[in-house]
């Protein structure tokens, strides 16, 4: 009976239809709503930006192809219309210059998010708020703050990408389908990032048994400095990324929506999790209807556990150097 329940439940929320907002119609934004489009994930897709002529294109654009993909409607729109979003992302913010350290990156983007969730607030009346804007553990736990609303409810798209990478370039060295490998990137979206090999399985075999068995060499330490470097490597050959980023963010979205309970390192404020508390950083997170359904606590090693601690550190840091913006 209670199965029976949950079902209708979600039958019905499925034909109430899902409304999203995508704040921010650059490289990142526009592809987020394309790949949400292409998926046929929601009813109602606005694009935002202070644009409002970019917004108003990427929208058109994006409709002049939905005949392929089903029934949704997308269209460009103001802050007045994240009212009734399940959930409201936000991507905007100015990209890295170089020579620009992530302290200046943070005290530029702060004042822009700032205002952006001031004006969100005034219309916000559910939902779930995503934060993939850099640096993005800073300003999601800034947006936390702001909003006021609980913790599980301002997620950071953390380092769902990063573990992705990570899953990516370990099924290429072990040759092996990437649905088989399961691994995660936590700590920062930066560069006190780890790598959780402790609870890195290849079809539930852990991953140094697993490479023991089959007779394989693997450079650890290679691998993870290949995945820290990813980002670079994409900006250097053709300027941004935002592909990988933009089904990150359709993935997140989907278990939001469609209360799925993924496992995911998204960013959350800890509460006394892993000994870390009143910052944000990015572990394994049961991820659904209601954002951040419940944090993970794995049992990691002595040695990734004070990796970890360092990382929320790093962050804590930046935080306390522009929280007063």
């Amino acid at each position: 009976m209670l199965r029976y329940k949950v079902i209708v439940k979600k039958m019905e929320v499925f034909l109430m239809g899902y409304k999203v907002a995508v704040i921010g119609a650059g490289f990142v934004g526009a592809s987020a709503a394309y790949a949400m489009s292409i998926n046929n994930l929601v009813t109602e897709l606005v694009l935002i930006d202070v644009n409002k002529e970019k917004a108003y294109g990427e929208a058109l654009d994006i409709s002049d192809g939905l005949s392929f993909c089903g029934n949704m409607a997308v269209y460009s729109g103001g802050y007045s219309d994240v009212k009734n979003c399940d959930v409201i992302v936000i991507t905007a913010g100015a990209a890295r210059k170089p020579g620009e350290t992530r302290l200046d990156l943070a005290k530029k983007n702060t004042s822009i998010m700032k205002s952006i969730v001031t004006e969100v607030m005034k219309y916000y009346n559910h939902g779930v708020i995503l934060s993939v804007s850099n640096p993005v553990d800073v300003l999601a736990y800034m947006t936390q703050k702001w909003s006021g609303l609980p913790a599980s409810k301002v997620i950071g798209s953390g380092t769902v990408l990063d573990s992705a990478r990570f899953r990516t370039l370990l099924s290429k060295a072990l040759d092996v389908d990437v649905a088989n490998v399961h691994g995660y990137i936590i700590g920062e979206h930066g560069d006190s990032q780890l790598p959780l090999w402790s609870a890195t399985h290849i079809a539930g075999t852990q991953f140094d048994a697993y490479v023991k068995a089959s007779g394989l060499s693997i450079d650890k330490e290679a691998l993870f400095s290949e995945v820290k470097a990813a980002g670079a490597t994409i900006i250097k050959n053709k300027g941004a990324t935002y592909y990988g980023i933009a089904l990150s963010i359709n993935r997140i979205v989907e278990s939001i929506l469609k209360d799925f309970n993924t496992i995911m390192p998204i960013g959350t404020v800890l509460d006394g999790q892993y000994g870390i508390k009143d910052v944000l950083v990015n572990v394994p997170t049961i991820v659904g209807g209601s954002g951040a359904e419940r944090v993970l606590e794995l049992n990691i090693t002595d040695a990734e556990l004070q990796l970890l601690r360092h990382s929320a550190e790093q962050v804590k840091a930046i935080i306390n150097e522009i929280k007063d913006i």
